[in-house]
């Protein structure tokens, strides 16, 4: 039985009750079997389509929890196939009338409707200028309330989302709509939570890393929406035992800051012990409070700093130099320096020139500057070796599928796990000329502080060397990454890691 629930910050309206039965035809579907092709627009699932055990799993699992849930599944383990089969379900079993699709990135809006088009379905893509898809939207949601039209479609981004246009269409959608939130971590920022429509009672949040950083109230928000996470989990581990990742060697690189940069570096983690000192005091008045800098800045100052690490530079110089003929390589750059947010392709750049100029290794750029169309070609070049590596920042993290990637060099290390997960997951995703991934892990150590800020890094440095630790045991290579590690460890007095 599906019945929608008041939940979280914002009340839900009730909606009609639909019975939802765990007895999946998806399963039988996806083995292959001959149907009649269904008229375009309309949900099925692909003939060749071959779901996994933990996908059919997960499907059922949402069916049985009311149609709500949040899938939490490693990056390139198909949470999006996974989805897009609970669609052609609910199809099936209630009508369902509506998809919506809210995507982070653009990108992901095209890469989206790809995978929408391998199950029959025509979607609208509600982003950008609201005058190339407003018109579109309007005459087709007419056309599903009419009963002239069996299936609607529709793929937009949270921008879009929060958007008068877009916003200003919710109160038309049926009763029958499910939403589907991709990275939905991103979705649990108050303004795009209050954005969310309360009238569409079937809810899929899909993230390999729903928890946000720092931001308890916002993962709870996206729990309170989409529902609780669904079981199986499935982590990176087991994405590679089950072949849905490849096998991998990771090697970390250790880099030391300058002494400009250590001092600077002493400095904001001297801060952050402040801000969660009092944070944790409970009778610490607001003034007394605001004395000190917000934590969230300061977090994101110090991962600047160390991801516009200058030492990388020389790390990337002296690893690449011996690997010229490397092919397939993607170097993921930091997203600013900590002087100004004017230079946040810094790195960027000197990345580029010191491959592209010193070392003749014909890479390009990747950026949310990089449009659509460009960035189609560069997959292309990228896939056909035409173009040896990419160099990029952010815009690689979430949802972008470039499974011929074989090898990555790491150069941001922010101190966000969303962001290492995310990262990993891209490099792992199986191709067929790819028998294994190889990492390398550009680690800043942090310079010597002094006794008290020493506490509060050992703090900080735990939950991020347990994520190095975890993926150096996962590696092919597990003891001679883990002995990298080691020395790390005996310094902070971390050995139970």
């Amino acid at each position: 039985m599906y019945v929608v629930k008041n939940q979280g910050q914002h009340q839900d309206n009730q909606a009609p009750i639909f019975q939802l039965s765990t007895q999946l035809s998806i399963v039988k579907e996806a083995k292959g079997n001959y149907r009649t092709q269904a008229s375009p627009g309309i949900p099925q699932i692909p003939l060749n389509l071959h779901l996994r055990n933990y996908q059919q799993q997960a499907i059922t699992n949402w069916f049985a929890n009311n149609g709500r849930g949040t899938l939490k599944m490693a990056t390139g383990s198909g949470k999006t196939i996974t989805a897009l089969a609970i669609t052609c379900e609910l199809y099936r079993q209630i009508n369902l009338q509506v998809l919506i699709v809210v995507c982070p990135y653009r990108h992901l809006v095209n890469q989206w409707e790809r995978e929408c088009q391998k199950f029959n379905l025509q979607p609208v893509l509600a982003f950008e200028n609201v005058r190339s898809w407003q018109n579109q939207l309007v005459t087709q949601l007419y056309n599903i309330n009419s009963g002239s039209q069996a299936f609607l479609t529709v793929i937009t981004t949270n921008s879009t989302l929060i958007s008068p246009g877009f916003q200003s269409q919710l109160k038309y959608f049926p009763q029958r709509t499910l939403i589907i939130g991709d990275e939905a971590h991103n979705l649990g920022s108050p303004k795009l939570e209050e954005s969310l429509p309360r009238l569409v009672g079937l809810r899929l949040a899909l993230s390999a890393t729903p928890e946000r950083y720092f931001d308890e109230d916002g993962t709870q928000s996206i729990i309170n929406y989409f529902g609780a996470v669904i079981q199986p989990e499935f982590t990176l581990k087991d994405a590679i035992k089950q072949g849905a990742l490849v096998h991998y060697l990771y090697y970390p690189l250790f880099v030391q800051l300058t002494e400009s940069e250590s001092l600077a570096y002493s400095r904001i983690t001297s801060k952050i012990g402040k801000a969660l000192q009092y944070r944790q005091q409970e009778n610490s008045t607001l003034d007394k409070f605001t004395e000190t800098e917000d934590l969230t800045p300061l977090l994101m100052q110090r991962a600047r700093l160390i991801g516009a690490a200058e030492n990388k530079l020389s790390a990337l110089r002296q690893l690449m130099k011996n690997r010229r003929e490397t092919s397939h390589t993607l170097f993921y750059c930091s997203d600013a320096s900590l002087e100004s947010e004017q230079s946040n392709l810094q790195q960027l750049k000197a990345v580029a020139k010191i491959l592209g100029n010193e070392l003749n290794y014909r890479v390009s750029t990747y950026t949310a500057q990089t449009s659509l169309l460009e960035r189609e070609t560069l997959r292309r070049q990228f896939e056909s070796g035409e173009l040896q590596g990419l160099v990029a920042i952010r815009c690689l993290d979430e949802g972008v599928d470039i499974p011929a990637i074989q090898t990555a060099v790491i150069l941001s290390s922010s101190g966000n796990p969303r962001q290492f997960i995310q990262r990993r997951g891209r490099v792992l995703r199986p191709h067929p000329s790819k028998e294994r991934a190889t990492i390398f892990d550009m680690i800043v150590v942090p310079p010597d502080l002094d006794r008290k800020t020493l506490e509060v890094e050992r703090n900080l440095l735990k939950k991020e060397l347990k994520r190095f630790v975890e993926f150096a045991d996962l590696a092919d290579n597990a003891g001679e990454a883990r002995m990298q590690l080691l020395k790390l460890q005996k310094q902070y007095d971390l050995m139970d890691i």
